[in-house]
């Protein structure tokens, strides 16, 4: 199966991809149902999960129900558990004083979060989009997930415009990564919340990033699937802290009991970008 997945990942392109699968994932779902593990994002249990991985393929993390991987699954607790995103009442003041919740929310106005999410992922399009309390813009060059065909080098959107931005796993595509912190920084409200994570080297102090390698097949080599750019270190934080945002590097799996961690096929220690203007 493990071979099926990489060949399935590299040969069919993404857009494809997506739509086919809402034909294929209810049937693997079905098959795979079980008790041994659990996606929380819709509390569905199986056998086993999915492997997933352009180059090197990870065992037992792509869910068969909403096709979440690690980070999302890490994600939804996240946001569920520490802060007011998928509250459809605002929470009162001490409610968050005894949770230590992060208030997404305007007190004065109650008014729904505006949401921009970048490469919409299928985990979290529908339950996105269904959230009353959540005025929700996707977007992405080739998603036919977007509502809007944008670049997020040159976004069409105002300044300091949305509460909550989910930029996840995008920016290791984008040759141009300065410019495009920039952008996200320039449309996020002060006060605002920016989700944006990637995947990342936390052995490595720097950033390796080689301009002159276009060749799809030696990308994969080096940087893990064809179509990255760099492999983030430890540095990271401190790019986006020189963009202006404030940085917290949430190590969530730690706050979670390593039973959960192994029941929900998270991956311990990945740490969670969360970032404020």
């Amino acid at each position: 199966m493990k071979k099926l997945f990489k060949l399935i990942l590299n040969t069919i392109p993404r857009p494809l991809l997506i739509r086919l699968s809402y034909v294929a994932r209810p049937i693997i779902a079905f098959t795979l149902k079980g008790t041994k593990f659990t996606d929380p994002i819709d509390g569905k249990s199986f056998k086993s999960m999915l492997p997933y991985g352009y180059e090197t393929q990870r065992n037992n993390v792509l869910s068969p129900s909403t096709l979440s991987l690690e980070r999302h699954r890490l994600l939804w607790l996240y946001l569920n558990e520490e802060t007011d995103f998928f509250k459809s009442e605002l929470v009162s003041d001490s409610s968050f004083t005894n949770t230590k919740k992060i208030k997404l929310r305007d007190a004065e106005t109650n008014s729904a979060l505006k949401v921009l999410h970048f490469a919409p992922e299928q985990a979290f399009y529908k339950l996105f989009r269904n959230q009353k309390n959540l005025d929700y813009t996707t977007t992405d060059l080739f998603s036919p997930l977007a509502d809007v065909k944008a670049d997020i080098c040159d976004l069409p959107f105002q300044d300091n415009q949305y509460d909550v931005i989910l930029c996840n796993h995008v920016l290791e595509h984008i040759p141009d990564d300065t410019k495009a912190m920039q952008e996200l920084y320039r449309v996020l409200k002060p006060g605002g919340m920016a989700i944006l994570q990637i995947p990342q080297d936390l052995s490595r102090a720097t950033t390796f990033a080689v301009d002159t390698i276009t060749d799809q097949k030696e990308r994969a080599k080096i940087f893990g699937q064809y179509d990255h750019v760099r492999i983030y270190g430890r540095d990271y934080f401190d790019k986006l802290r020189s963009i202006g945002f404030t940085v917290v590097e949430e190590d969530y799996t730690n706050k979670i009991a390593p039973e959960l961690v192994e029941k929900y096929c998270l991956a311990k220690g990945e740490i969670i970008p969360v970032c404020f203007k």
